[in-house]
This record gives structure tokens, C-alpha cells and sequence, in this order.
């Protein structure tokens, strides 16, 4: 992995009026501090709406959008899904400190690219951990909580850069497997450690909490700030001549911070509904969307891969969000009570309101009703894109399990997720 942006422009800067560059990275939100007046924007759903008008073999069904908002509002209702999910599983971590902050960082630093050519699951990529083989992203985060059980310190940014105690025997070591395969992408998770640690060291005085305070807890500064920091975050890419930003890693750290820490301490960010979806594009296929169009999606199941960059693959990718902000809108839209309204913290409301003002007309609507056989839950829980995003990552985990998925993952081999 290349330590400059992998996707800069190949035109020359050398002329460029640095303060005017410095102007328009304020403006878009990029700089550790906003323009005067101005709260920072990711840039993402707009980049993702580009996209999805721009796309051409991806596409989204307006009915199949309605119908699928309605299914996971009311199983997310009934499983009562709230960011106390996130910290029931398993392996995630169950303490809430600095510690816990350090941990998630170095999560997401390097939360990418688990999926294996074997055919054979037994001889996949795997984690021995807590008499448990762990696979996909959770063998990374078995292989971080046993590192740390065996005395090494994966989560300290002065151990990355130490290459003389932080050797790459360590860290195979660290992310050994149960089988022959090993972790993919291996010297490009090194390299991710390396830089995030020189970062943090020359820039944030060795810690990822002084990025958090640098953002002055906002998710949409916190995700700017990662993105142009560190190379290994900025994931963007030029499409039909616009560039266009993506940036899911880093929004996935702000969303586990947030839902770690119940939007308090360090996932207290006051505008935490900036952030979109964050899973693989294919995750939307609950809702059997996006679909694809015949060309592409004969590909996919046909196992071929799709280059990193590609047109296929970034819209799939745009279209994916998209289509979640579609079914965050259309769930709002129905069910105004569960609008979260940006809070930082995420809160449990009862089902006491009956009309909302939506960002597509500003005027009060009354919520369509439901069928009167229709079960409703006892209590609602607020509903954001990071909960429909988990949601659908657990449910497509399940159906995965069961051998029940509608369409297997697209095959992209990156960093990027």
C-alpha cells in the first residue's frame, strides 16, 4: 500500500496557491477545524447520490425500497436494536475506556479483506480464540484480543512504529491461523500500522484520543480529519470525472466509538447521523438491493472478481448507501418516533408522536398507518443509517451461515472494506 493517496490526481500541484488549497479544504470540511460558521460534511451521501444518478447497471426499485424499509423497521423493533448490540457480541470489548478506545482504533485500522478463493470453509483463514475458529472480521478482533492476552501490546501506536520489538514475525504471529491460508493482505495491514503510527506520533501527540478532541466531537469532522491524515483512511476515488468520497473504514471507527460507548465519552459526537452505511455493499441483499443489472450480476455470482476502482464496483458501492438513506428515510417517514434527530446519544423513545416535519417537503405529515393485525413493539428504538447498517451486517452474517443468501458478496480485493 502506498503511503500518498493511492487515488491522487496525476496532474501537478507544484503551482497551486497553497492558501487558496487551504481555503478549499475548509470549505469542504477537511482541515482539523471547520470553516467559521460552517459545521463539517463528509461529503459521502452526496458522493453516493452522484453516483447512484450516475450508475448505469446498478439500480434501485422505489417499491422494493418501501416494502424492505417497513421489514427491517419492524425486526429491528422486535429484536429492540439499539447500540447495546454492538457490545453483546462476543469478542467485542466490554469495558469502557481509553483502553477500549485504543482497541477499536486499531479494529478498524485494519478492518478489511477477509473474504478466501477456498472453496473449502475448513481450510479458510481462521482464528483460534476461546476454544472458537473465528472467521471474517471476527477473526480479527479474536486475533487482537488474544495478542493482547499473550502480553503484546497491538494496540499501542509506539509498539507499530518500534520495528525492532514490532517486527512482521510478531505480527504473523499475531494474526497467525488455524489453517494453511493466511490472513489476506497481509503487508498491506503492516503498512497501515506503520503509517497510523508515525501519524498519531508526529501529528496527535502518540494518541487517537487528541484526533477525537482535534474533531471536537463531531463524527463528520472525526471522519474528515482520518481521511486526510492518514492515507490508509482516504478512500476516495474519481468517477465520470468527479471525485467522489466513500471513506467507509473511517466511519465505521466514529460508528463502533459511538455504539461502544453509547454516544458518551469518547462516542459522544453531536452530529452522529452524518454518518452513512458502512457495511459491504452486498449486505444490502436482505432487501434484494441494489440490483443489478443482468451484465453484473451474472458476474458476481459467477465468483469473477471486480478490480478495486472499477465502474461495477463503485456503483455498487454508491447505490448501496444510497439505498440506505432511502430506507432510513421512508422508516422516518412512517414512523416519525423513531427520528434520532442527530443526538449524540442514542435514546429509547416511547410511541408518542404522531406527525414530524420530513427534510423532503418541511411541512407536518401524519405517518401512514398500519394494518390493524400489523404487531407493533412495546417501545421504540431510535433508528439511525449505523443501526440499519449493523442490522443488515448481522442478518446477511446469519443468512450466510444458513447458506441462505440471495446473492453471494462481490469479490473486491482492497483495503477499502
Amino acid at each position: 500500500m502506498p503511503a500518498a493517496d493511492p487515488y491522487a490526481d496525476s496532474g501537478s500541484d507544484d503551482d497551486a496557491d497553497p492558501e487558496l488549497l487551504e481555503l478549499l479544504r475548509k470549505s469542504l470540511g477537511l482541515g482539523n477545524e471547520p470553516s467559521k460558521g460552517q459545521p463539517p460534511e463528509t461529503k459521502v451521501l452526496e458522493s453516493a447520490q452522484y453516483v447512484f444518478d450516475e450508475a448505469i447497471d446498478v439500480a434501485l426499485s422505489p417499491q422494493q425500497t418501501k416494502e424492505a424499509a417497513e421489514t427491517i423497521w419492524r425486526l429491528m423493533q422486535k429484536k429492540e436494536y439499539s447500540t447495546q448490540t454492538w457490545s453483546e457480541h462476543e469478542l467485542h470489548p466490554k469495558t469502557k475506556d481509553e483502553s477500549t478506545m485504543d482497541f477499536i482504533f486499531t479494529m478498524d485500522l485494519l478492518n478489511f479483506s477477509f473474504w478466501s478463493e477456498e472453496p473449502d470453509e475448513a481450510k479458510r483463514f481462521a482464528v483460534e480464540y476461546r476454544g472458537k475458529r473465528w472467521t471474517g472480521y471476527w477473526s480479527l478482533v479474536a486475533a487482537l484480543q488474544r495478542a493482547l492476552e499473550e502480553d503484546i501490546p497491538i494496540t499501542d501506536p509506539d509498539f507499530w512504529v518500534d520495528e525492532t520489538e514490532c517486527t512482521e514475525e510478531v505480527l504473523k504471529h499475531v494474526f497467525r491461523s488455524a489453517t494453511d491460508e493466511e490472513i489476506p493482505l497481509f503487508q498491506e495491514r503492516v503498512q497501515c500500522l506503520r503509517e497510523a503510527g508515525e501519524v498519531l506520533s508526529t501529528e496527535f501527540g502518540g494518541s487517537f484520543a487528541n484526533c477525537i478532541d482535534s474533531a471536537n466531537y463531531s463524527a463528520a469532522g472525526l471522519v474528515n480529519l482520518l481521511a486526510e491524515n492518514f492515507a490508509c483512511f482516504r478512500d476516495e476515488i474519481v468517477f465520470h470525472g468527479r471525485r467522489v468520497r466513500l471513506y467507509k473504514r473511517a466511519q465505521i471507527l466514529v460508528a463502533d466509538l459511538w455504539a461502544c460507548f453509547n454516544g458518551e465519552d469518547f462516542g459522544e459526537f453531536h452530529d452522529i447521523d452524518k454518518i452513512t452505511i458502512l457495511s459491504h455493499p452486498s449486505d444490502a441483499a436482505p432487501a434484494r438491493l441494489p440490483a443489478s443489472l443482468p451484465p453484473l450480476e451474472s458476474h458476481i455470482r459467477s465468483r469473477k472478481p471486480l478490480p478495486s476502482g472499477s465502474t461495477w464496483e463503485i456503483e455498487l458501492r454508491g447505490t448501496s448507501i444510497w439505498c440506505v438513506e432511502l430506507i432510513k428515510r421512508e422508516i422516518e417517514k412512517r414512523h416519525p418516533e423513531v427520528r434520532m434527530n442527530g443526538n449524540s446519544k442514542p435514546t429509547q423513545q416511547d410511541e408518542s408522536h404522531s406527525a414530524t416535519k420530513t427534510p423532503e417537503n418541511n411541512h407536518t405529515e401524519k405517518p401512514e398507518e398500519q394494518p390493524e393485525n400489523a404487531e407493533m413493539p412495546k417501545r421504540t428504538y431510535g433508528i439511525n443509517a449505523i443501526l440499519i447498517d449493523f442490522f443488515l451486517y448481522d442478518t446477511m452474517k446469519n443468512l450466510e451461515a444458513e447458506h441462505n443468501e440471495t446473492i453471494p458478496h462481490h469479490r473486491t480485493r482492497s483495503i477499502w472494506y
